[in-house]
């Protein structure tokens, strides 16, 4: 009897023992980043036509977020995520009045403040931030430049079928566009079977569903919205191939997954809706939400966004406070134990209490600036959204736009203020501003301290 107990009780330290080790031990993190991803393109953000089981048990064994935000376009919600500043803040060498920044080398990156807690890094996809083009960008502004160990992708944008990188060596000009999610997403396992003996961060900035929209055989003509639907499956395919391998490794529980999008959806024009209000074959939906990529509205900048976490993220829940792609850097380094970069503004904020669902101690004062390249365009505090006076370029003026199949994006000038009650009008069709005076004068002093 007493060798039993003997027995029991060493079992019981080890238990304990190996709880306080995974608890202590550094978390894992995954970021997977969908590229021009819809709010509502997901089941669990309401779409009844493209089945994504995958992101839908996510949310259903994590966290949903419904208030969370990226930019209006791709190389600034990039610059956020990776630095957590205003992409304001990091646009150099003559880019900061065009549409993607260019990330320079003195930014510091979430990648260079995990390493210094002894993180393997890498990043899997699209980087975007040496330049918008296939020709002509910046080695030296690579992800194996920014605190990143390993790169497998494209440095640009999938706007033309890219040029694939390994690390800073070109090993597939031109390359076929189909399999990308697959592939990124092989490399990305095979990082983490690797490093699984120490903490990882990896970095999953897919290329999909940008147009130009491919998917493989397995994949093609199989949802019910066509081939944009398609690629969105196969991209839920694969984070379950992400979730199975994390399980199978035994790191469920000393890793935290988080899935978004870096904007909105492109509304693309075909016969049927010619408002542009709802998706076409190539083209992503917004949900309730007016408008979609390129535009301030909320359909441009709300992604769909959900944590995984087992043990960690309370299990069903939905978290409604504002959140973005600029709390993420400040968030993994406080997870992580290191420091935040004390040299410079760092806009995001440390959300830990939400991913942990202490939704009490979140900030009541937080406010959420929706910039357009250099415009501050509209501010959010808690339910209220303010689109600030401006006016706008006629369609098919700008550039950027010209020659793009896609619906007219809303270019909406305002004379005066226009303030919206988002727990009520999510489609920003009624202004309040008469109303509540007091509302948007708070807001347009939080405007002007940002500026």
């Amino acid at each position: 009897m007493y060798l039993l107990w003997r027995s029991l009780g060493l079992v019981g330290l080890l238990t304990v023992a190996g709880i306080i080790f995974a608890q202590s031990a550094p978390p894992n993190f995954l970021v997977i980043f969908a590229d021009d991803m819809g709010y509502g393109d997901a089941g669990c953000f309401g779409s009844k036509d493209i089945r994504t089981p995958r992101i839908d048990r996510m949310a259903k064994e994590g966290m949903r977020f419904t208030s969370f935000y990226g930019q209006p376009i791709c190389g600034p919600s990039r610059a956020a995520i990776m630095t957590g500043c205003q992409p304001l803040r990091v646009a150099e060498r003559g880019n900061v009045k065009n549409v993607h920044p260019i990330l320079h080398a003195k930014e510091i990156t979430i990648a260079e403040v995990l390493k210094t807690k002894g993180y393997a890094t890498a990043c899997f996809g699209k980087w975007d931030l040496a330049k918008h083009a296939q020709k002509g960008f910046f080695i030296d502004l690579f992800p194996t430049r920014q605190g990143f160990d390993y790169f497998f992708g494209t440095p640009t944008s999938n706007d033309a079928l890219v040029n694939l990188y390994r690390n800073e060596k070109l090993i597939e000009p031109k390359t076929n566009m189909a399999p990308l999610t697959k592939r990124y997403t092989d490399e990305a396992i095979a990082f983490m079977k690797k490093n699984k003996d120490q903490p990882f961060f990896v970095y999953l900035p897919h290329t999909m569903p940008h147009t130009r929209l491919d998917a493989t055989a397995q994949f093609k003509g199989k949802s019910k919205r066509g081939l944009y639907g398609d690629v969105i499956e196969e991209i839920d395919f694969n984070v379950g191939r992400i979730l199975d391998a994390v399980e199978e490794m035994d790191l469920s529980k000393n890793t935290y997954v988080l899935f978004t999008s870096d904007n909105g959806p492109w509304l693309i024009k075909n016969k049927n809706h010619q408002d542009g209000r709802l998706p076409g074959d190539h083209g992503g939906s917004a949900g309730p939400l007016r408008s979609g990529k390129v535009s301030t509205f909320e359909g441009g900048v709300r992604v769909p966004t959900v944590l995984w976490g087992p043990g960690r993220v309370p299990v069903d829940t939905t978290c409604d406070k504002i959140a973005s792609t600029l709390d993420v850097l400040p968030t993994l380094a406080a997870l992580a134990g290191a420091e935040t970069p004390q040299d410079r503004v760092i806009d995001g904020e440390d959300v830990t209490h939400l991913f942990h669902g202490n939704f009490d101690q979140a900030n009541p004062d937080k406010a959420f600036y929706y910039y357009l390249r250099v415009h501050l365009q509209a501010v959010r505090q808690g339910k209220w959204k303010l689109h600030l006076p401006r006016q706008v370029k006629q369609p098919g003026t700008e550039p950027f736009l010209v020659n793009r199949h896609i619906a007219p994006v809303d270019r909406v000038g305002f004379a005066s203020p226009f303030l919206v009650d988002l727990d009520k009008d999510l489609g920003e069709t009624t202004n309040l501003a008469e109303q509540y005076p007091q509302v948007v004068k708070r807001l347009l002093a939080l405007a002007e301290g940002i500026r």
